[in-house]
């Protein structure tokens, strides 16, 4: 029997096309809430940037793509900061290789050292107000639990070479959510299920990034949404439609949790 469920947002819970949270979606889970099933946000997100689900209700968060895990609203329960030596590494190959767009995320703010068309074409992807500008080094001694790096597919590997303590994992061409080795939304399952006395079997998670993957894999059951990349679809259990044909509340049915 599934006793929690677990949500990516952009591209799973919220649709690219209309920035919101279907109305049938909501009603399901309100619903599987009275009945006593726990509903968990899964996101790269920080908590103060999750401004798009409306008056949807949940028991907790894993944000930062595992790095950071919320038990309620407020009770930190699990969190794993970037090696400092790993951020030293990556602000020397700023100043001396070649500087990239570089948002550094620390537990209650998020700072970019400047901004080109990349970040203005995910932020306004995504609706949400990008970072202030600011210095980057100023923090390079403080908590980082992630690096919104603005990079592409083709440089990832070689910039991640000078953090060899970190992973990089992304959803979108643009950039690459960078966490600590380690850092998964598949540990940030484990932390919330064992902070609840929730076994593995008895989750199912929901995702449509290369981010999600750990997550969909380690799940009781892991679902890919219709609008999912291949590699993410390869991954889950079940393929379900898109999130703007009802992909959550199609899937619900199927296993008969509606």
């Amino acid at each position: 029997m599934i006793k929690a469920l677990f949500f990516d947002i952009d591209g799973t819970l919220v649709s690219f096309k209309t920035h919101t949270i279907a109305a049938s979606t909501m009603e399901a889970l309100r619903n599987l809430r009275a009945k006593g099933i726990k509903v968990f946000i899964a996101t790269g997100r920080q908590l103060q940037c999750i401004d798009n689900l409306g008056d949807l209700e949940v028991d907790g968060y894993i944000t930062l793509n595992g790095g950071y895990c919320i038990a309620g609203s407020e009770d930190v329960i699990y969190k794993h900061a970037i090696p400092q030596e790993d951020i030293h590494s990556m602000l020397e190959y700023q100043r001396t290789v070649h500087s990239f767009p570089c948002a550094c995320v620390t537990e209650d703010k998020i700072v970019l050292n400047y901004r080109n068309e990349s970040v203005d074409a995910l932020y306004e992807q995504i609706r949400l107000k990008a970072p202030e500008i600011g210095s980057i080094e100023a923090l390079a001694d403080k908590e980082i639990f992630q690096l919104i790096a603005f990079f592409t597919a083709e440089e990832e590997e070689r910039i991640m070479a000078y953090m060899p303590n970190s992973l990089a994992a992304r959803w979108s061409p643009y950039f690459a959510d960078v966490v600590a080795k380690g850092c998964t939304k598949a540990v940030g399952i484990d932390r919330i299920i064992e902070h609840y006395g929730i076994s593995l079997k008895e989750t199912m998670a929901f995702g449509d990034g290369g981010n999600d993957i750990a997550m969909l894999q380690h799940a009781g059951v892991g679902v890919a949404m219709g609008n999912a990349m291949d590699e993410v679809k390869k991954a889950a259990d079940f393929v379900t439609t898109s999130v703007d044909e009802d992909g959550i509340v199609n899937t619900l049915r199927h296993f008969g949790l509606l």
